[in-house]
């Protein structure tokens, strides 16, 4: 993890801002759903923003480690957060 990203000031068991906490949240709630991940259309009707905004977040998670996805292949983003320290576990 790169040290000066500001992420490993953060505590340990929340390694993501409140906006990237909320993403998270809206992938996992959709992914178990919908037994499939949202595509970016999915996460920018649900967040209200515009579509460059919502790609910038899926490249923002993904460099921070939070999720993964496969180059190329459509909804292939998975949450790499452990569950105790999900989101959605907080209700």
């Amino acid at each position: 993890m790169n040290q000066k990203s500001g992420l490993s000031r953060r505590s340990s068991r929340q390694r993501f801002t409140e906006k990237q906490g909320e993403y998270l949240a809206f992938i996992y709630v959709y992914s178990h759903m919908f037994q499939r991940s949202p595509a970016e259309t999915d996460m920018q009707r649900y967040s209200g923003v515009q579509s460059p905004s919502v790609h910038q977040m899926v490249i923002t998670l993904e460099r921070a480690g939070l999720i993964r996805r496969q180059p190329g292949v459509p909804r292939s983003i998975e949450i790499l957060v452990p569950r105790k320290n999900s989101p959605s576990s907080n209700g």
